[in-house]
């Protein structure tokens, strides 16, 4: 489509896990102590994350990819991000392929990984001052740090440590760090994962708001209910495999259920 600003096409991605089966390293200090050396097997370890994975987002989108753990969606996101190579196939991300220009697609993306972290001895403003002076100076730094300062919404424990933080109050801290250079794309692996009920869905009103700027955003999330509130269409990987991908409504009627959790259980297990 003329208005998809990520093509993945025909994506796939291999790891080469480094096992050899065969080893016992008790085995190998016996053979070690008796002068033998073991002729070392060769092993096929190649793990297939991804295979032959196609699909495109929309400007302005909110995508979110659903899977069991493993199934591949932190490994879609951090290509996307230009974090990891790929094996085959291709990715673009506003006509940049990842392969070839992954500084200009840094430029106009933010990615916010499931176990980032902040740095703790700093106050919250702190941080995002050192963050934004990456970006920019003087006034424009003071603008982009109000900007996070209001993206964040933490009142007077902005000026706290980072290290007496909530769970949710990081997530909140981190979410603005990503927002507050105005990226074009913005990638969040996990978003939610361990926050309680109330924090969960700070964070979720936090990405709505972000969508209604026009910010496409492409996520991952194990919580069905998140994803059929925030997402304009869902994509569901098993094994390494795009399996499903249409807009909550489409899924629920296809497999005539009333969730997203209902629709994962029957396309996964049949």
């Amino acid at each position: 489509m003329a208005n998809e600003i990520i093509k993945v096409e025909h994506v796939s991605m291999k790891f080469n896990l480094g096992i050899d089966k065969g080893f016992s390293l008790k085995q190998f200090f016996v053979d070690t102590l008796s002068g033998k050396r073991r002729k070392k097997k060769k092993q096929n370890n190649d793990f297939w994350a991804l295979s032959d994975v196609s699909f495109g987002v929309q400007r302005g989108e909110v995508v979110g990819l659903i899977g069991s753990n493993g199934a591949g969606k932190t490994t879609t996101l951090r290509m996307i991000s230009t974090l990891l190579g790929i094996t085959s196939g291709s990715i673009s991300v506003f006509g940049h392929d990842v392969a070839t220009e992954p500084e200009e697609i840094r430029k106009i993306i933010s990615y916010l990984p499931e176990d980032a972290g902040a740095y703790k001895d700093l106050t919250g403003r702190a941080y995002l001052e050192f963050m934004a002076s990456f970006f920019t100076t003087g006034a424009a730094k003071d603008a982009m740090v109000a900007k996070g300062i209001e993206l964040a919404d933490l009142g007077e424990r902005i000026d706290s440590k980072v290290d007496t933080y909530s769970k949710g109050m990081m997530r909140r801290l981190l979410i603005a760090r990503a927002i507050m250079p105005n990226p074009r794309l913005a990638i969040m692996d996990e978003v939610t994962s361990g926050l309680d009920v109330i924090n969960a869905y700070e964070i979720r009103e936090v990405i709505r708001s972000i969508a209604s700027t026009g910010v496409t955003v492409v996520m991952s999330s194990h919580n069905m209910f998140e994803v059929d509130m925030l997402c304009d269409r869902v994509g569901l990987i098993d094994q390494g495999n795009l399996v499903l991908l249409g807009t909550p409504k489409e899924l629920k009627e296809r497999f005539g259920v009333d969730t997203l959790e209902e629709v994962f259980v029957k396309a996964v297990k049949g």
